[in-house]
């Protein structure tokens, strides 16, 4: 039997990616054929900081970026921790998570990706959490860079917006 289908207020997903700044990738790929590895450059271009994690590939690069090997070993606070390993790799994930001071404020599972009991573990230590769910398509959607059938529900123009407005936005103003 499939756990319920998982449904999040806008606001509450709008709030999370207004308040975060620092995302910690766990699962991050240097390969350009892989998901993450365009989440990543997404929201690299829309002024997050974004550290890979991956030990397979700690100490490289990925878009510039130091790899590192845990979450433990980023020298630095995050705000969010966003999963891109299968959902059998979530408590552990969680339990990293958890043991940072300070804690992240989010974790974020992507599609396809969900552990209801880990989710519950980091919700009860004060967490937010976020499965099943990619941070680029909702960012995309929230800012209206897609529309419901997913393309750019804008007029189409050979003009680009100027940066900090429209679409570019999240309706919100620069990032800082």
């Amino acid at each position: 039997m499939s756990a319920a289908p998982l449904r999040y207020d806008d606001a509450v997903i709008r709030r999370i990616l207004t308040e975060i700044r620092t995302i910690a990738m766990v699962g991050a790929s240097a390969k350009e054929i892989r998901p993450s590895y365009f989440v990543l450059k997404y929201l690299l271009a829309k002024g997050f900081r974004v550290i890979p994690v991956n030990p397979g590939l700690a100490g490289q690069e990925i878009l510039g970026q130091t790899v590192y090997a845990d979450l433990a070993s980023i020298p630095e606070p995050v705000d969010m921790v966003d999963v891109f390993r299968s959902s059998d790799a979530v408590p552990a994930v969680v339990d990293q998570a958890l043991a940072l001071d300070p804690k992240p404020k989010v974790i974020w599972t992507q599609l396809g990706v969900r552990h209801d009991e880990a989710a519950s573990k980091a919700e009860a230590a004060g967490l937010t959490v976020i499965m099943d769910r990619c941070p680029k398509i909702e960012f995309a959607r929230l800012s209206g860079e897609i529309g419901w059938n997913g393309v750019n529900s804008r007029v189409i123009s050979s003009k680009k917006p100027t940066r900090g407005s429209g679409y570019q936005s999240f309706g919100l103003g620069p990032r800082r």
